[in-house]
């Protein structure tokens, strides 16, 4: 085997999935082996690369339908364009949003009110997470 290539095993390793979820993904044509060593998978290290992308589309909300035509996506594909814009708009609420509960639990972790539930401070904190700004 070509020793610039990584074991399925490795590749599950650096990457943190499962090698089924590895295997997954091939059937899928999300990636694909370089070479098998035996009936083992050996894949090149740009690998990696593509299931970080995988990876954080996924954590974006992206099906695995729309990973696999974002993998292929040409400057041209208008519609795909206009999905990741929509999933760009989607991703900065969540950041607004998460921003405004690390706010609630920082004010949560120094205040003195008992319980910490009923704290004022508190409490529009946590109203302000759940409402979309």
């Amino acid at each position: 085997m070509d020793e610039t290539l990584l074991d399925i095993g490795e590749v599950a390793t650096r990457s943190g999935l499962a090698a089924s979820a590895l295997r997954f993904y091939e059937r899928k044509g999300l990636i694909a082996p370089a070479a098998r060593n035996g009936l083992r998978r050996a894949y090149r290290p740009e690998t990696l690369d593509r299931l970080a992308l995988i990876t954080c589309a996924r954590d974006a909300g992206f099906t695995l339908a729309e990973v696999g035509r974002f993998l292929a996506a040409r400057p041209d594909d208008a519609v795909l364009r206009e999905r990741m814009a929509a999933k760009e708009r989607e991703v900065d609420e969540l950041v607004s949003r998460l921003t405004r509960l690390r706010d609630s639990l920082r004010h949560a972790v120094v205040c003195d009110h008992d319980p910490i539930v009923e704290c004022p401070e508190f409490k529009q904190a946590v109203r302000r997470v759940s409402v979309p700004e």
